[in-house]
């Protein structure tokens, strides 16, 4: 792979940080992004929104070379991350990234050259519910064309991946 074009995803489930050791890796981060990290409630969503944050510094930094605290991350009206660079002495002139998290999983990807999108889900099993009822309760979000989809997928376990296949391409719960 070329330099510009990377891959990254984080497994963030074994990562059970100390409030002193979240508050260390928060103040990595330049101080705007604070607040968009800790209006979390819930500790996982803070742990997946900090580690968004931590891997397009260090993406940016590594590909480009630029030093930590001179990179300016912000985001465009629909949420996308971006660079904010006059582009002068890049390599690469269209460098974008975008990032994703779902479940366990964060991760970035970047192109030096074509616009990057990234979307992830974690396909998680119901624990108190057969595969057949946890779809179930999201019928009335799919057409009819999706639904008869996930439902003749086969398996139990291929109509989950069905039903997270459809979820995940159409944006939908």
């Amino acid at each position: 792979m070329e330099k510009g074009v990377q891959r990254w995803v984080v497994d963030i489930s074994k990562w059970d940080p100390t409030p002193h050791d979240f508050s260390f890796a928060l103040y990595l981060l330049p101080q705007h992004h604070h607040s968009s990290i800790i209006k979390y409630v819930k500790l996982e969503d803070r742990k997946r929104a900090l580690v968004s944050r931590l891997l397009q510094y260090a993406l940016v930094h590594q590909v480009l070379g630029i030093p930590f605290e001179e990179i300016t991350i912000n985001r465009t009206i629909e949420g996308k991350p971006y660079l904010e660079s006059d582009k002068a002495g890049m390599d690469f002139p269209n460098f974008n990234f975008n990032v994703s998290h779902h479940g366990d999983y964060v991760a970035i990807a970047s192109e030096p050259l074509c616009l990057v999108g990234l979307d992830i889900v974690s396909c998680t099993i119901p624990l108190r519910e057969t595969i057949p009822e946890f779809v179930q309760n999201f019928s009335s979000y799919f057409s009819s064309f999706e639904w008869d989809n996930i439902l003749n997928a086969g398996t139990s376990d291929e109509i989950l991946i069905e039903f997270y296949r459809i979820v995940e391409f159409g944006e939908r719960p």
